[in-house]
């Protein structure tokens, strides 16, 4: 049998194939619960305190003792997040974090709110103190949160020990989203599998230990969670697997024969004694629709107003830097099929066809890395200061104007051309659900350095996925990407 590669998660007996004696389990559960706790209980104290002393500074009229005598508060804020299973949260996206976040701590506000008032306290305390403090919990926590995740999730003592039940395809599948997502923290140390051919073999570096009698043995090892990876066995067995791994992990997670279905949001129901799954149509619910609607009008109009100095000064500058005009409206294929012109700030010279196609026959080299992407690292086309508007993004604010007249959303799948249709697929009709958006999951997963696939497989998930609390989740992480510039050229 040929040696397998190194696993990083054993010790000096890293050499496979390994034995469960030789797994050394670095995860630490209570530190991680730990970080999170103390980046949740400093963020509680700035978002419940700032608003004191500024409304102080500002109107010097509000009772600073009174207000702080509430500081126990913050116990039952910890409390909520605790009951929501938010330490150390393993197995919660962040997207389904950021709601349970959104309802323990309104739930703790408004019961705030109804104590004070049926105290008769509520004289004592500024209304105008507690809606800025609630809107303070609601960004500072998660940015907590993000950032405890951003320091420490790579390390290996973050998270909680892992076991896959299952070492085939769909294993392999998981434990690459469980690395390239370490904040999930969920942190695999080990494969089981009843194949005796894949018993001493690697999948990403983690072993295939044996079968699934070792399962007792690994939980003697503090390992509490367990992912039942095998999509394809049939009924009878999965049962057994279920019942015989339910009595070891306290924590068992079912991957279903349902690769590519939305996994945001579906819900158990209990259908007279058998597991039903509901998967909520947000697409073809009026009040989400209706709600994404209105955001995109308001906060459009909004930044279209506040940024219209910003964007003199943009089209100044490509004034002076080339010839031409200052906006570039390019044919895109919007919701239904129906075609649209996507405004941008004009990063190109004007003869740019002509100055590509001369390009390309000069580098030959380059027409793969064009046909691949539709784009090149190295763009002759592209004017000095339209490299600025591109690495910063700021060339697509003129897409407001785009989504205020209702041809685009904030945030959707990226807006393609009609030369794009068929690289889409059978996905091209997930696509046509929803307006294109400004910003989307691929522009705050790698933009450029993700393939095409992966671009459409990202638009598909938003789309199947898609609610409100995605929404927030994606224009969040775009302030990120734009601040750094990741992935942008």
């Amino acid at each position: 049998m040929p040696v397998p590669e190194r696993n990083p998660l054993l010790g000096n007996k890293a050499m496979l194939p390994a034995s469960v004696r030789d797994v050394q389990v670095t995860q630490r559960p209570l530190l991680t619960a730990f970080l999170l706790l103390l980046g949740d209980l400093l963020a509680l104290v700035f978002s419940l305190g700032a608003p004191v002393y500024l409304w102080n500074l500002w109107k010097g009229d509000v009772s600073v003792d009174a207000h702080f005598s509430l500081w126990p508060v913050v116990l039952f804020f910890l409390s909520a997040y605790a009951f929501m299973g938010l330490y150390p949260g393993a197995a919660i996206s962040p997207v389904e974090e950021l709601r349970r976040l959104f309802g323990a701590t309104s739930l703790v506000f408004g019961g705030l709110v109804a104590f004070l008032f049926f105290t008769k306290e509520e004289p004592v305390y500024s209304r105008a103190i507690v809606l800025l403090a609630w809107g303070l919990v609601l960004i500072c926590v998660p940015l907590s949160r993000a950032f405890m995740r951003y320091l420490f999730a790579s390390r290996p003592w973050w998270g909680v020990p892992t076991v896959v039940l299952g070492a085939g395809r769909t294993a392999e599948i998981l434990v690459r989203n469980l690395k390239r997502w370490p904040g999930l923290g969920l942190k695999v140390v080990a494969f089981l599998d009843d194949d005796p051919e894949k018993w001493g073999k690697a999948i990403e570096g983690v072993p295939v230990l044996g079968g699934l009698g070792l399962a007792g043995e690994l939980r003697g090892k503090g390992i509490s969670y367990a992912v039942l990876a095998m999509p394809g066995v049939r009924r009878e067995r999965l049962l057994e697997i279920l019942e015989e791994q339910g009595k070891q992990f306290p924590h068992l997670l079912l991957i279903p024969d349902l690769l590519g279905m939305a996994s945001l949001f579906v819900s158990p129901r209990d259908l007279g004694g058998l597991l039903g799954l509901e998967i909520r149509q947000n697409l073809l619910l009026p009040w989400p629709r209706t709600f994404k609607r209105v955001f995109d009008v308001v906060v459009s109009a909004f930044l279209l107003v506040v940024l219209l100095p910003f964007f003199l000064l943009i089209a100044l500058l490509i004034k002076l830097s080339s010839p031409g005009p200052v906006f570039y409206g390019h044919l895109r294929v919007g919701q239904g099929g129906k075609q649209f012109r996507a405004w941008k700030f004009r990063t190109m010279v004007q003869n740019a066809d002509c100055v590509l196609s001369y390009y390309l026959e000069a580098h030959p080299e380059l027409r793969v890395e064009w046909e691949r992407d539709q784009k090149l690292k190295k763009d002759p086309r592209v004017t000095p200061i339209g490299r600025i508007l591109r690495k910063t993004s700021l060339d697509e604010l003129p897409q407001l104007w785009n989504v205020l007249k209702g041809e685009m959303s904030l945030v959707g799948p990226r807006p393609i051309v009609e030369g794009e249709v068929s690289k889409y697929g059978p996905f091209f009709g997930v696509y046509l659900r929803v307006r294109p958006g400004v910003t989307g999951l691929w522009q705050v997963s790698g933009r450029n350095e993700t393939g095409y696939e992966e671009r459409v497989n990202l638009d598909a998930y938003y789309v199947r996925n898609w609610s409100p609390w995605l929404d927030f989740y994606i224009l969040a992480r775009t302030v990120w990407v734009v601040l750094t510039g990741k992935g942008a050229y």
